[in-house]
C-alpha cells in the first residue's frame, strides 16, 4: 500500500532488477522493419508519419542541421515510448525523473552551444546582447542573457517531468475516488469513471505532444547556433 501518492515514481524493483533500467529497454525491443519485400499499413503509415516529422521539424534549419535528422526522430520516438508506457498499468514511467530528463536535455543543449561556437562564434557570442542596447544596459543584459542561456536544460527538463508528474498525480487521484464512490454512490463513481477515460485520452495526447515540444525546442536551439 503507497504512503504517498509520489511513491508511484519511485523505481520499484522486478526479480531484482530495477523497473527504470526494464523501462528504458522496452523501446529499444520495438521491431523496425518486417523480413518482407513489402510493409503491412502499420509499418508504411509509420514510415509516412516520420517523414512528414522530419520534414517539418528540419524546415527551417539550415542544410547544415540537416544531419541532426537521425537523432531528432530517434529521441522523439524514444520519449514518445516511455511516455506512453507509463500509462499502462503496473509500470513505470522513466521520464517522470528528472534527473533522467536532464540527462538528455544537458548534453543535447551543450552539443547545440558547442557547434555554435565551433561554427560561427561571433553570431553565437552575439545572442547574449541584442543589437542597439543602450550602453549603461550592456553588462546587465549580458548577465541576463547568460542565465537564460543556461537555464534552457533546466526548462527542458523539468517542463517534461512536471507535465508527466501532474498527469499522473490527476489520475491517480480520479481513480481513487472511483474505487471510493463505486461502492457509495455509483452513479457519481461512473460520472467520475467517465472523466478518468476522458483525462486517460489527453494524458496520451500530452505524452506525444510533450515529447515533440522537447525535441522542437532542442532544433530552435540548433537553429540558433548554426
Amino acid at each position: 500500500m503507497m504512503i504517498s501518492l509520489f511513491d508511484q515514481f519511485a523505481s520499484s524493483k522486478l526479480m531484482g532488477i530495477s523497473l527504470i533500467f526494464i523501462a528504458l529497454m522496452v523501446p529499444l525491443s520495438f521491431p523496425n522493419s518486417l523480413p518482407r519485400w513489402t510493409n503491412n499499413r502499420f509499418f508504411t503509415t509509420q514510415s509516412w508519419v516520420i517523414d512528414r516529422f522530419v520534414n517539418q521539424l528540419l524546415m527551417p534549419l539550415n542544410v547544415g542541421g540537416h544531419k541532426w535528422a537521425l537523432l531528432f526522430t530517434a529521441l522523439t520516438l524514444y520519449l514518445i515510448s516511455m511516455n506512453l508506457l507509463g500509462l499502462l498499468p503496473y509500470t513505470f514511467t522513466p521520464t517522470t525523473q528528472l534527473s533522467m530528463n536532464m540527462g538528455f536535455a544537458v548534453p543535447l543543449w551543450l552539443a547545440t552551444v558547442i557547434v555554435g561556437m565551433i561554427n560561427q562564434p561571433t553570431s553565437s557570442l552575439g545572442h547574449l546582447l541584442p543589437e542597439g542596447t543602450p550602453t549603461p544596459l550592456i553588462p546587465v543584459l549580458v548577465i541576463i542573457e547568460t542565465i537564460s542561456l543556461f537555464i534552457r536544460p533546466l526548462a527542458l527538463g523539468v517542463r517534461l517531468t512536471a507535465n508527466l508528474t501532474a498527469g499522473h498525480l490527476l489520475i491517480q487521484l480520479i481513480s481513487t475516488a472511483v474505487f471510493v464512490l463505486a461502492s457509495l454512490m455509483p452513479t457519481v463513481a461512473f460520472l467520475t469513471a467517465t472523466v478518468l477515460i476522458l483525462l486517460t485520452l489527453l494524458e496520451i495526447a500530452v505524452a506525444m505532444i510533450q515529447a515533440y515540444v522537447f525535441v522542437l525546442l532542442l532544433s530552435l536551439y540548433l537553429q540558433e547556433n548554426i
